[in-house]
């Protein structure tokens, strides 16, 4: 059996709470359901919780147990409160602070030791895997027993994404022999508790928590204050050694009464650990071992989707993402090749071909429904990368086979046009987009009317992406007997370099433009990571001449510790830091902030450019290693300020940041990359 990959966190107490407060833990269900907080327990956003069940449509993700108040009593006499909260008016309540010894993940799965005078206790959290079930289990692992625990289940049902403030009820128990059923309003299903304890018993007593603060929701300029409710408590003994479960679920009682509670955990332990067995032998240890744990939370099976059987797609990031097609496809590599899981990747792939609608793959899927939306020039592009990385590492043939069809009308559509203003000019062979109202680039902020990056006309990376789609297409077809249709593909994509070349080099800047022919006219040199793409693709649309100042200029304005910046400082718009209300932080988004996804390109463009220097490309990885052990500890932040010291912004866990960073460790254990 292998080591269990372990990341703790110490804590010797004092004063400061802050890193209990500011550290965060995630685990998934490969539903899209989840259970996230703080190692504190306090909640601090509106999506922290212990089961956010995932829910056909039109549901979505639902919050069903918030939280868990947690007392105590020692065989010495002692009591103690592990957990706490935040009210609005007061201080924030951490009894637990001073009793807790260590947070880590086992295996990704988070559990906490407290130290409760001379008995230890230790939690665990974990999901059932598939299934929207949530186990707490409680350990004596030191000291006489036995110990007394009284705990009070507090909910609010609402959608995750739901303000805090929303109506809280009315709730309905129901108890039958140890059955426990909370019912709520509509048609959300019941969340069923079940108690696996010694002597152990439930005390109705219904009660509300009230003026509960949000402290990260009222930074961000939302509605940050709400109540919890509780039908009672539960109570239950540990004898020294022993443990004990609640389980909480809103599957029927069939499949929560089947598996004992250690049967569950045995079973996600190794589910777990044959994740890391899978994985290269590179990824089976530090922190490549720890992304590969993290992957595993975006890999999902859409709760009632259509898109034919056995529909798989990527959460974007946690909390608030659903699945998107531009995130799927560039983390597709990381999330799924780079840690042996091949197989997903092919059925993620022909999933979004199944929705493919006049030559686009979705944009995203929105919260609690099956069809997507197509507001996107830029991830049906990647769909051809990510279908090259998948044949490259499976060599499924027949795959491909399958989607050549659907392809040749992505390409037809992108010739003679399709929605958003998506086409080529006729003029100079180059891929135009923009619609007014729209954001079809990966810069797609929007704050009601206002497009913050609009980037309409020929954008730099959209044309880089073009032409790779062009030639992989071109490849694809003369390996399937297709000459014809080959040549004229070839013609296609030796135009676009052609005009590519001409077109985008800004000879005053010593780099590329961002977007040239812009609405309206005239060319932005602003200087933006998307000029990257120009060298890093397998397919490279820049002459190779024009590859040094190009890098130069990125590692130059561009290169932090965690990523690159979307825009330099010094250009006008620079922003320094992501803060703020919606207005403010849109404003930042793509204007300066830290992407912690683009240091995969950056790595591929480097070692590009130094095919024989690959190892020493791993010194730009080193900021997201360390970047491991705060936010959400053992996963990758989605965006950090622009300046030291570079705080961690945005959805604590983002799927392209841990692929790309994931992939480009790999990448930099070898020389596999070359020159072209």
């Amino acid at each position: 059996m292998s080591t269990p990959v372990v990341r703790s966190m110490k804590w010797e107490g004092g004063a400061d709470v802050e890193p209990l407060l500011t550290r965060e833990w995630l685990i998934a269900n490969g539903l899209g359901g989840y259970a996230s907080g703080t190692v504190s327990g306090v909640a601090t956003r509106r999506y922290h919780g212990l089961l956010v069940a995932a829910l056909p449509p039109p549901h979505g993700r639902t919050m069903f147990l918030n939280h868990l108040r947690e007392e105590v009593r020692t065989a010495g006499g002692g009591k103690y409160l592990l957990g706490g909260d935040e009210r609005v008016r007061g201080q924030v309540s951490l009894p637990g602070a001073s009793l807790l010894e260590e947070f880590r993940l086992e295996d990704g799965l988070p559990v906490w030791r407290f130290r409760l005078g001379d008995a230890v206790v230790e939690k665990l959290v974990f999901l059932v895997h598939q299934k929207n079930t949530v186990h707490v289990l409680y350990r004596l692992v030191e000291g006489r027993g036995p110990v007394r625990i009284k705990a009070w289940p507090r909910v609010h049902f609402r959608s995750h994404d739901a303000p805090v403030g929303a109506a809280s009820g009315p709730y309905r128990l129901t108890a039958i022999d140890d059955r426990y059923e909370i019912s709520g309003a509509g048609s959300l299903p019941s969340l069923k508790l079940r108690l696996l304890a010694a002597r152990s018993s439930f005390t109705i007593e219904p009660s509300r928590e009230r003026e509960l603060l949000y402290r990260i929701e009222e930074s961000r300029g939302y509605d940050s204050t709400g109540e919890q409710w509780s039908p009672g408590f539960v109570r239950f003994e540990i004898e020294s050694g022993g443990e004990a479960a609640l389980v909480a679920s809103t599957e029927g009682w069939d499949e929560l009464e089947s598996v004992a509670p250690a049967q569950a955990l045995a079973a996600e332990r190794e589910r777990r650990r044959r994740l890391v067995e899978l994985a290269p032998a590179a990824a089976r240890e530090g922190p490549a071992a720890e992304l590969v744990l993290a992957a595993d939370a975006f890999l999902i099976e859409p709760v009632g989707r259509t898109g034919g059987s056995g529909a798989r797609s990527v959460i974007a990031g946690y909390h608030w993402f659903t699945d998107w097609g531009r995130d799927t496809m560039i983390s597709l590599e990381g999330l799924t090749l780079s840690t042996g899981r091949a197989r997903e990747a092919g059925k993620i792939l022909t999933t979004f071909a199944h929705y493919v609608r006049d030559g686009l793959i979705p944009n995203m899927f929105p919260e609690g429904q099956d069809e997507g939306v197509y507001h996107t020039a830029d991830a049906t592009l990647w769909f051809f990368h990510a279908i090259a990385r998948y044949l490259r590492a499976s060599g499924d043939r027949q795959t491909l086979r399958g989607l050549l069809p659907t392809l040749h009308f992505i390409a037809g559509k992108h010739l003679s046009g399709t929605r958003f203003g998506i086409r080529v000019d006729p003029a100079d062979g180059l891929l135009a987009q923009g619609a007014p109202g729209y954001q079809l680039t990966w810069m797609d902020a929007k704050y009601g009317d206002w497009v913050v990056t609009p980037r309409r006309g020929k954008a730099v990376e959209i044309n880089a992406l073009w032409f790779n789609a062009l030639r992989l297409l071109e490849q694809w077809s003369r390996e399937d007997g297709d000459a014809a249709g080959a040549s004229a593909l070839a013609g296609h994509a030796e135009r676009a370099q052609a005009s590519f070349n001409r077109r985008f080099w800004c000879e005053e800047r010593g780099h590329l433009y961002d977007v040239v022919d812009q609405e309206g006219g005239g060319d932005d040199a602003a200087c933006r990571p998307n000029q990257i793409f120009a060298i890093s693709l397998d397919h490279p649309v820049l002459e190779k001449s024009r590859w040094a100042p190009v890098l130069e200029t990125v590692e130059r304005s561009l290169l932090t510790p965690v990523g690159l910046r979307s825009l330099s400082p010094g250009e006008k718009d620079y922003k320094p830091t992501y803060h703020g209300d919606l207005a403010m932080r849109d404003a930042a988004y793509h204007q300066g902030t830290v992407w912690s996804w683009l240091i995969g390109p950056f790595v591929d463009a480097w070692i590009r450019c130094h095919p024989d220097r690959a190892a020493e490309a791993r010194q730009f990885l080193r900021g997201l290693a360390g970047h491991l052990g705060e936010a959400c500890l053992g996963s990758i932040s989605e965006i950090f300020d622009a300046e030291p010291p570079y705080t961690p912004r945005g959805c604590i866990a983002q799927a392209w940041g841990v692929a790309e960073t994931l992939r480009a460790w790999l990448a930099t254990t070898s020389s596999a990359y070359g020159c072209s």
